[in-house]
């Protein structure tokens, strides 16, 4: 085994999945082909995306991943020799390894796609029972990253009932199926951040983070509103599974896609990134609006998002008026925060169609106290909103979000 070492590292809520090269200690920042171009993949859509990716500032910023996602093989099978899944040569001429190869050029990461079952999702050839040769595969093509799908489950690997308040997810088919590829990548003299896609099963949050880099804790986004707070409220109860080494991942960012708002996309860029979750962007770069990218490139919160010393993610402090941490899907947490290196981040979501005043009030904030004075910064615009005592107000549109910086100063 090489610096893919696996690691069980204590950590408060599990047992932690870590590497000597400290790959998949942070969120993984990159690029996904899906949400953009479905089925529609191929080498030259993968090199523009890892262009974009550099020339548009998101390589400066921490984007490192260039992900292909479903229908990158033929569809016929395996290589009757080898095993092996074989790229479809029209889409892939230079095969995965010369992709791969023309992004590590640029000083990227590439990523890959299968499924802990008999197809992928789109029909195409998948990993269960090919553990070990397509982890080697992938290790051989130069390939940083697997997206591991749970499409196509055969009935023979289906979970029982749990038995008991108490049952033991970690024992199921389903953590079974996921560790086993765990166990194949670890083999490899490369390391491959692990990426369960597994929609929230089995109740994942509970063993993910001894298995992957970041597990699925939902089924799939869409791109409109009520996709996304229904998401997010979902995850609100389950943040204290994400630590460094393991993030729960609400699924990619749909920044750019659809119908959502300008005040929406910022509140779901805001709030995956204060979860610490995984930010993989799933739109067409050549399309990005300025609005669009400048979200994306928000340093305060890619900051705390990246934060090397803090790992835990911001919580709910308070649930807001109409949010009352039942399981109502159009009303999630309002009220966010969490530490890190450069202060305390502090999150207002209006979940309301319309402008409200909301307040942050020092008092209910864990970590602030009432009476003391402290500088606040708009983690929007970048601009000093002055040294405030007891709290702060702020005006927030109907589906946005209101994030300050909220530092501690001997004086302003």
């Amino acid at each position: 085994m090489s610096a893919a070492l696996l690691l069980l590292a204590a950590l408060p809520c599990a047992l932690g999945l870590a590497r000597l090269d400290g790959v998949g200690r942070l969120p993984a920042l990159g690029w996904n082909s899906w949400n953009a171009y479905f089925c529609d993949v191929d080498e030259a859509k993968l090199l523009d995306a890892a262009n974009l990716i550099i020339s548009l500032g998101l390589k400066d910023a921490g984007y490192e991943y260039v992900n292909i996602d479903d229908c990158w093989s033929i569809k016929d099978g395996r290589d009757a020799t080898t095993q092996q899944i074989v790229p479809d040569p029209n889409k892939f001429p230079n095969g995965i390894i010369g992709v791969a190869s023309e992004i590590h050029n640029l000083g990227l990461k590439t990523g890959i796609y299968s499924s802990a079952g008999t197809e992928t999702c789109a029909g195409y050839p998948a990993s269960i029972g090919y553990e070990s040769i397509d982890a080697a595969t992938f290790a051989g093509w130069g390939i940083d990253y697997l997206k591991y799908d749970n499409c196509y489950v055969p009935g023979n690997w289906s979970d029982a009932s749990p038995s008991g308040a108490d049952y033991d997810y970690s024992t199921s088919n389903t953590a079974n199926r996921y560790m086993i590829m765990r166990d194949a990548l670890l083999a490899q003299n490369r390391t491959i951040l692990y990426s369960l896609c597994e929609w929230g099963q089995a109740n994942v949050w509970t063993w993910g983070n001894e298995t992957g880099n970041s597990w699925r804790t939902t089924g799939d986004i869409t791109p409109d509103w009520n996709s996304v707070i229904s998401i997010l409220n979902q995850q609100s109860s389950i943040s204290q599974y994400t630590d460094f080494t393991g993030h729960n991942d609400p699924d990619m960012l749909e920044v750019g896609n659809g119908n959502l708002t300008l005040p929406e996309t910022r509140s779901h860029f805001a709030l995956w990134a204060l979860m610490k979750a995984p930010l993989i962007i799933g739109t067409d770069l050549s399309k990005l609006s300025p609005e669009n990218l400048e979200i994306l490139l928000n340093k305060y919160l890619l900051a705390f998002n990246q934060d090397p010393v803090y790992g835990v993610p911001a919580e709910p402090y308070k649930w807001g008026v109409n949010a009352d941490q039942t399981n109502d899907r159009t009303n999630p947490a309002e009220f966010w925060s969490g530490g890190s290196s450069n202060g305390t981040m502090v999150a207002m979501l209006n979940t309301q169609d319309t402008t409200r005043m909301m307040r942050a009030d020092f008092s209910e904030i864990p970590g602030l106290d009432a009476g003391t004075q402290y500088k606040i910064v708009d983690a929007w615009t970048g601009k000093s909103a002055g040294c405030i005592i007891g709290g702060l107000d702020a005006q927030v549109e109907g589906h946005d979000t209101a994030v300050y910086l909220v530092q501690s100063v001997s004086e302003c």
